[in-house]
C-alpha cells in the first residue's frame, strides 16, 4: 500500500522480544485442565490457526488502511502504528489461544506481571518515540476525530 517497508528491522525485534516475555512467563502460568483427555485434531488446529491468522492479518491491514487513507498518516507515523497494533493484537491472540473459555488473562502473577510490562514497554517506545516516531494517543484520537467529521 505504500511502496515501502512499514517495521524497520528494529521494529520486528522489539515486536518478537516483548512476545517473548510474554511466551516465557506462560510457561508458569497454570492453565485449567480438560475434563476428559484430548486427542490432537492438527486438521482442526491448522484451521483454527488459518481463521485466527487470517483475522490478525484483516485486522492489521484495515488499521493501516484507515491511517493512510483516512488519517493521512505518513510512512513514520504508520510504522508506530503497526507496531502498537502487532503488539496488542499478539497479546490478544495469546489470550484467545491458551483458554477454552475464550479471554482471560492469565491467573498467575508472573504472567500478569509480564503482559502489563510488556504493554507497557511497547506505549513507552511508541509515545516516547523509542526507534519510532513519537505519536500521543490523544493525538491520533483528535486527527481521527477531525478526519471522520470532514464531509
Amino acid at each position: 500500500m505504500t511502496g515501502h517497508a512499514i517495521l524497520t528491522p528494529l521494529l520486528m525485534v522489539l515486536i518478537m522480544i516483548t512476545g517473548d516475555f510474554l511466551g516465557m512467563s506462560l510457561t508458569t502460568d497454570n492453565v485449567s485442565p480438560s475434563p476428559t483427555p484430548n486427542a490432537w485434531r492438527i486438521g482442526n488446529l491448522t484451521l483454527a490457526g488459518i481463521a485466527m491468522g487470517l483475522g490478525e492479518l484483516i485486522f492489521c491491514t484495515s488499521v493501516l488502511v484507515i491511517g493512510i487513507y483516512r488519517l493521512g498518516f505518513d510512512l513514520e507515523t504508520l510504522r508506530t502504528l503497526a507496531f502498537v497494533v502487532i503488539v496488542f493484537g499478539n497479546q490478544a491472540t495469546t489470550y484467545t489461544n491458551r483458554e477454552r473459555r475464550g479471554y482471560v488473562l492469565p491467573s498467575e502473577c508472573l504472567g500478569r506481571r509480564s503482559s502489563v510490562a510488556d504493554l507497557a514497554i511497547a506505549s513507552t517506545f511508541a509515545i516516547g518515540g523509542i526507534a519510532m516516531r513519537p505519536c500521543l494517543p490523544l493525538w491520533w484520537l483528535a486527527r481521527w476525530l477531525q478526519q471522520s467529521s470532514l464531509p
